[in-house]
């Protein structure tokens, strides 16, 4: 039998935790039932699932769709495309069959490339060796979470860029609808013995093709959408991140177009275990000052009313109303109080 490989290659970076990383897992859930009542799917669909953050990793090998279930996805520092595309590159040579005298090989393989950040590492040699190895070989589609996702380097992998609008639980629904009606199309195509690559129809509101026009933006390996800075939780060791949105002020001066640059709080989230070892710890520090940041959670792990201070080993943890604090990243314990002014603070990548 002739399979139909599906790829997800997946940024689980920073700046995907909370309600995008959510939506992703209940929209391939949705997916993967909605393939498993279709005769065409069922008959070739074979699923997997790469994920990418500073590091990547396969979290679900390809398998026949009747036997996929969706997995939890973890979160990871950092968005090295290329290490994610570097990924699903090894995984494409070590499991695709090919054409030979004896046997009819796969068809060509889908990806489906989900990213809605900047890369924080240089992509020139992997998107070559896409080019040179594999932009023939396999159809890929690109979709850009929300404006902030470097287009351009999307438009260097392939020609089917698509910006996906993430405005609300419902644009999801339609967004995930749409993946299951292409794989559902492009299942029965090659039932047929057609090409196995047709794209639904893009709606326009939810989806659309990408605007590639614009000038490419100045290569930076910190994502400047957001603000992410990781924590431990001082009571149960257990990670969490802050994440703040970008957001321009109208300043003083806003008569001549001057605005201030801040960042604002969007919350707090747990993570497990997974989110060091996706993480890129080759990369430097990068640091913002804290009157950059408006806003401060609570401790998503343990409730504490403060979530947001600062040892002096420089790692952030959450603090309550104990008289000695212990810091979880290097055991340090004091007091800790409200200083006046700004103070740096190490960030993620993003």
């Amino acid at each position: 039998m002739r399979r139909l490989p599906i790829y997800f290659l997946i940024d689980v970076s920073e700046s995907m935790v909370g309600e995008p990383v959510q939506q992703v897992e209940e929209g391939l859930s949705q997916i993967v039932q909605a393939l498993k009542t279709d005769p065409y799917a069922i008959e070739t669909v074979w699923v997997s699932i790469i994920v990418f953050a500073g590091q990547a990793k396969t979290l679900v090998p390809l398998q026949e769709i009747i036997n996929f279930y969706p997995p939890r996805f973890p979160i990871g520092s950092g968005t090295s495309l290329s290490k994610g595309m570097g990924h699903l590159m090894y995984e494409l040579r070590r499991n695709l069959v090919k054409t030979t005298m004896e046997q009819k090989g796969d068809w060509k393989p889908i990806v489906f490339l989900f990213t809605d950040g900047v890369p924080t590492d240089d992509t020139a040699a992997v998107i070559a060796e896409w080019k040179t190895n594999w932009q023939r070989t396999a159809n890929m589609v690109a979709i850009s979470f929300g404006d902030e996702a470097d287009t351009q380097v999307l438009r260097q992998l392939t020609d089917n860029v698509l910006h996906f609008k993430n405005t609300d639980p419902s644009a999801y629904k339609q967004f995930f609808k749409w993946v299951t009606d292409s794989i559902k199309t492009s299942s029965e195509k090659v039932e047929s013995n057609g090409t196995g690559f047709d794209l639904a129809t893009i709606d326009g509101d939810t989806l659309s093709k990408i605007d590639v026009t614009k000038a490419p933006a100045p290569v930076s390996y910190t994502d400047s959408n957001y603000v992410v800075l990781a924590a431990k939780c001082q009571n149960t060791q257990r990670p969490y991140l802050m994440k703040y949105r970008r957001n321009l002020q109208p300043s003083a001066f806003s008569e001549m177009g001057f605005s201030t640059l801040e960042y604002r709080l969007v919350g707090a989230f747990q993570v497990d275990q997974h989110y060091f070892e996706l993480s890129d710890e080759t990369a430097g520090p990068s640091r913002i000052s804290s009157d950059e940041l408006i806003g401060s959670p609570t401790c998503p792990c343990c409730g504490n009313q403060i979530g947001f201070a600062m040892c002096s080993c420089g790692q952030l943890h959450c603090i309550g109303d104990e008289q000695v604090s212990t810091c979880p990243w290097c055991g340090r314990q004091g007091t800790y109080g409200i200083g006046e002014g700004g103070f740096d603070v190490n960030r993620t990548q993003g």
